[in-house]
């Protein structure tokens, strides 16, 4: 028997199938030790088959496998060939995709505890009498320990010495008892609640479970109980037997996820994301793999949860840009989603008060059931959103980032004892430091981006690449020392806050509050229990979370997303304002929103205070017609990094060329094809270059795969190349 192996080697040259003798008990799944040149490395075993093309003499035999177990499933192996088809990777690309990186580098193992209890025979009387009268630790070491419990070896061992303790487990007095560990991350503990479903939720419920076979959109307005809507079609699935998996967009959403279903379906649910621990994530994969976890949660990765007999596959606001992987290995979760459904015979349902518009152009167009949830499952009415012209603010002498509008809300909310949440898209003290004299910017050294001001550091911090520098207090360009701050972030807010607000409990969630383990947990937590309270936050803060005592959002800037060149940034805006806007007013207390613009009579903010979506959408739907922009074309991005500048240009103009050439004898196709710098231009000490194509629907497989050829042919050991199907950031 012949094993097909790919190795575990990020090298086009090696990625392909490798021919390997088979052990007679081999199994498709296994990760392996195979020889691979003068050396041993991993492997995946693919498949299995009678014979081979090549020479018997020239075959090497398969070594042992590094598991109990498969580790991949046989699901895995036929989406293997699907999304290398789909989004053109490479083998070793989804395998690792596949795995987790903790079990693949071997980083991380089972955690065994040994602890140490009296033996059954133990006679206290005895022994006492015939230890030494000097041995004072080994004596107080046994009246400490008590019948019938277990005490952890290592803090035996810290209190009496690792001496005493082993000498009396080589009398027999104590002996030790070895148990498996679980790593599991930290979850609120939470009261599940008995929710009879409204009529509207159940219509959801049962017209889903009668539609397997199909993908399903619930467009139903912030609080109007998708979540519970999910959780019974989930409890369905486990009656009947099978399986389900959750994806939230972030990883912010993941602890109120968690603990609401873990109040209602106990261990069963295991949770997958980049902010576990190496052990934590390790031992939540042992436990969907080995079927103890029933329910997988997580973010876009925990699509490739190793869990099988799927019955439901849910994307919550789907909407939500990060569901579309943006570095190596490329993809989209929606689509990986639909293989994997169409495994396992399940339906895939997004969920979204604000669906993007592909889904729900799709969704218009019958290729996804359509399902609405127009009101609240409280049946209280959505907050009132005030819309605030910040330049009539500046008309009437108030220059300050708070409106009288929002701060008399301010007032009423601390006083009548409730929550507010304020949003601000951008985290730090300003954006940028810029010198009144010469108009000097502050910018990062390895990336073509101005720095932030973070003012409890007092240092100016690069987004992008994570470098420091001093804050600036001369201009190093002018010498001048007349240096003004940029436009506001979250810590200028929350600032200017504790000065109106002395006695008021004010918290902060962005990147840097929430870094550490657990501090995002901790801080939901502490907001949740703390009144008054108001929480100043980005987009972490915008979608998803359910506190029953925050009456009043404050949206800080809403333009901030409004003017990008990106032909999505109306519909990211529309977005943000209803999902933040949401926040308020979910529970019996009334809700209002306050929303801070430069540009008030803009039609997204018409739409948006009105939460008329079907309005918005119809507007955007016929832009994107009349101008050929998805979803009525497709746009590929080829992106180009080198730290070398003229390396970056010279792959770019390389691949241009061919591209070019391609695009003149096609202009029919087309509806356009450009090289450009990138407009981020450098990050991380590595150029940018781009290659931008629009076109037709109709034609997208034969010019996708076009210059998904070109690109692989290409030669190009200096520069990263990558391809990229409607990029969700054209930056």
């Amino acid at each position: 028997m012949i094993a097909e192996v790919i190795v575990d080697i990020t090298n086009e040259q090696v990625d392909k199938v490798f021919d390997y003798i088979a052990r007679p008990d081999t199994v498709a799944g296994e990760r392996v030790t195979v020889p691979f040149g003068p050396r041993y490395i991993t492997g995946y075993v693919l498949r299995l088959k009678e014979t081979s093309e090549y020479p018997a003499n020239l075959l090497k035999p398969l070594g042992q496998p590094k598991d109990d177990y498969p580790v991949l499933l046989p699901e895995f192996l036929a989406l293997n060939d699907q999304m290398r088809a789909a989004f053109h990777l490479r083998n070793v690309d989804c395998m690792r995709l596949f795995i987790p990186t903790q079990l693949r580098n071997d980083k991380a193992k089972p955690l065994y505890i040994n602890f140490i209890r009296l033996t059954e025979k133990f006679d206290d009387r005895e022994l006492l009498e015939n230890t030494r009268k000097n041995a004072t630790k080994q004596i107080e070491l046994i009246k400490s320990l008590r019948p019938d419990t277990m005490y952890a070896q290592t803090e035996l061992n810290k209190r009496f010495g690792s001496a005493n303790v082993n000498k009396l487990l080589d009398l027999g007095v104590v002996e030790r008892v070895t148990t498996l560990k679980k790593r599991a991350p930290k979850v609120s503990e939470r009261q599940d609640k008995i929710v009879t479903l409204t009529a509207d939720q159940q219509r959801v419920v049962d017209s889903i479970l009668n539609n397997r076979e199909h993908e399903h959109l619930i467009f139903g307005v912030t609080g109007s109980g998708k979540t519970e809507v999910y959780m019974h079609i989930i409890s369905q699935v486990l009656a009947e037997g099978k399986n389900a998996i959750l994806l939230v967009p972030e990883i912010s959403l993941t602890p109120q996820v968690l603990s609401t279903f873990t109040a209602r379906f106990g261990d069963s649910v295991a949770i997958l994301h980049s902010g576990l621990s190496d052990g934590e994530r390790f031992d939540e994969w042992q436990r969907i793999r080995t079927g103890q976890a029933r329910i997988v949660i997580g973010a876009r990765s925990a699509i490739f949860a190793p869990i099988e007999n799927v019955g439901a596959i849910i994307l919550d606001e789907e909407h939500d840009p990060s569901y579309k992987a943006e570095s190596n290995p490329r993809y989209t979760t929606h689509t990986v989603a639909r293989m994997r459904s169409e495994y396992n015979h399940c339906p895939v349902i997004y969920g979204s008060a604000t669906p993007s518009l592909d889904t729900f152009y799709r969704a218009k167009r019958g290729e996804v059931m359509l399902h609405l949830l127009p009101n609240r499952a409280n049946a209280k009415p959505m907050p009132v959103i005030d819309i605030v012209n910040m330049c009539a603010e500046m008309a009437n002498g108030n220059t300050g980032i708070f409106s009288e509008k929002l701060m008399t809300e301010l007032e009423n909310t601390v006083s009548a004892g409730n929550q507010a949440m304020l949003f601000i898209n951008r985290r730090g003290f300003s954006s940028y430091m810029i010198c009144r004299e010469c108009g000097y910017v502050a910018k990062c050294e390895d990336c073509d981006v101005s720095l932030v001001y973070h003012k409890e550091d007092n240092q100016l911090k690069c987004h992008y690449c994570n470098r420091r520098y001093k804050a600036l207090t001369n201009c190093p360009k002018c010498g001048s020392s007349y240096i003004r701050m940029g436009a506001m972030g979250t810590q200028k807010v929350v600032e200017e806050l504790h000065e109106r607000f002395p006695n008021v409990t004010i918290l902060r969630m962005d990147y840097d509050t929430t870094k550490n383990k657990n501090s995002l947990n901790d801080l939901l937590e502490k907001f949740g229990k703390t009144k008054p309270c108001i929480l100043v936050g980005t987009q972490m803060i915008a979608k998803g979370h359910d506190f029953p005592s925050v009456t009043l959002v404050g949206i800080m800037n809403a333009d901030m997303s409004l003017h990008f060149s990106d032909f999505r940034s109306a519909e990211r805006t529309y977005q943000l304002i209803t999902q933040v806007a949401g926040r308020a007013g979910r529970a019996d207390k009334e809700g209002k929103v306050i929303l801070q613009t430069y540009t008030p009579k803009h039609y997204v903010y018409r739409f948006a205070s009105n939460y008329d979506y079907l309005g918005f959408y119809e507007k955007e739907i016929n832009l994107r017609e009349v101008t050929q922009f998805p979803p009525f074309s497709r746009i590929i991005r080829v992106l180009i990094t080198a730290e070398d500048k003229d390396e970056a240009r010279s792959t770019t103009a390389r691949l241009y060329s061919h591209i070019q050439d391609y695009y003149i004898e096609h202009r029919d196709k087309f509806l356009f094809c450009e090289a450009m710098a990138s407009p981020v231009s450098r990050i991380e000490k590595k150029y940018r270059y781009q290659i931008l194509c629009r076109f037709l629907l109709d034609t997208e497989p034969e010019i996708s795969n076009f210059i998904y050829d070109t690109v692989s042919q290409d030669k190009h050991p200096k520069s990263l190349v990558f391809v990229e199907i409607n990029p969700s950031n054209m930056s």
